[in-house]
């Protein structure tokens, strides 16, 4: 299969660049799997398509402010490092540029030495930096000091509130790009969903900037994907296997939460509590195991989550369902309207 099987034409003006004024106003489009129909409704009236003793899955992980300006030690260029995966004991896989100015050995300093780094070595592959922090204190507190929010790139415009690039459920930090799905939903709509009898379980899985990283491989399965640490606990997982056994439905909220669980399901459906790092990769093909609906936004042309979403439903519905929504002119992408594939 090739990566061109997955373009869409996309008008520029539809790539919403900041969020609506309340996060359950955007539209959601509704795709039915079983016939390939679409409606066309709006976010809050998702609560009309669940059950009660339903379980929607959520991830609970946190935007850090990832984007660090410093520069090398004795030099003054600047240079911009991107926190991707923590990988324990002050490590961190890093993006860098200018890459040229981030040897393996360099000195980085950070806000007049409040932070500073050593470059560890490269990954000859991808060419991410393994970068060791030294500080005094607590690390996130000197993120919050010194760094920023690293919006998506195809995000040209100031966010005015950091928060709008996070989930009003969000708890455990460790993210680079925002779970953007759950940006959608309210407290109020979570409270209905509990007074609707439909349990709410939360996952954590740490989304690095990968996940804009465009598939350059033709053949889309010699495409490598990124890793990601992911978290399930005992709740969570005792919530979706009461459900599974009871004759309910499973719901992802986001991809993030589905390759969560999809890489933690056995052949039955049921999980287990967890961590990890998961590279899975979900393209047409893919038997699913774990869930039986998905909430998400829309997604890059010839990404890896429009792939994933294509082994949900199928390619043709999906790029069906895309044609109308270009046309109905949604809101794409992170900022964008939602799509509920059933």
């Amino acid at each position: 299969m090739k990566k061109s099987d997955f373009y869409y034409d996309l008008p520029e003006r539809l790539i919403a660049q900041h969020p609506l004024a309340e996060r359950d106003s955007s539209r959601l489009l509704v795709l039915d799997r079983r016939d390939g129909s679409v409606q066309h409704r709006h976010f809050r009236e998702l609560l009309e398509y669940v059950r009660p003793g339903d379980c929607m899955v959520f991830n609970n992980s946190r935007v850090i402010p990832a984007r660090l300006m410093g520069h090398a030690v004795g030099h003054t260029t600047p240079i911009e490092v991107l926190l991707l995966n923590d990988r324990g004991e002050c490590l961190w896989e890093c993006l860098t540029r200018p890459g040229r100015k981030t040897r393996e050995g360099v000195e980085l300093t950070f806000g007049d030495g409040l932070l500073t780094a050593t470059v560890e070595s490269i990954n000859p592959k991808d060419g991410n930096r393994m970068i060791r922090f030294h500080y005094e204190g607590i690390f996130l507190e000197l993120l919050d000091k010194l760094g920023t929010m690293p919006l998506p790139p195809y995000i040209r415009e100031k966010l005015d509130d950091p928060e709008r690039y996070q989930t009003v459920y969000s708890k455990t930090p460790g993210s680079a790009a925002a779970p953007t799905a759950g940006l959608h939903f309210t407290e109020e709509l979570l409270q209905l969903l509990r007074d609707k009898g439909v349990k709410l379980a939360f996952v954590t899985l740490h989304v690095g900037l990968g996940t804009f990283r465009p598939v350059k491989e033709e053949e889309i399965t010699d495409h490598v994907m990124h890793s990601e640490f992911y978290i399930m606990d005992e709740d969570t997982a005792r919530l979706i296997n009461e459900t599974r056994d009871a004759g309910g439905s499973v719901w992802a909220v986001g991809t993030t939460a589905c390759r969560t669980m999809e890489t933690i399901a056995d052949e039955t459906g049921h999980v287990r509590a967890q961590s990890g790092w998961t590279d899975i990769f979900i393209y047409p093909g893919y038997r699913f195991k774990s869930i039986d609906h998905l909430v998400t936004n829309f997604h890059l042309p010839e990404s890896t989550l429009m792939m994933l979403i294509s082994a949900f439903a199928s390619r043709e519905m999906v790029m069906e369902a895309y044609r109308q929504a270009v046309e109905a002119e949604y809101r794409f992408f992170s900022f964008g309207d939602s799509m509920l594939i059933l």
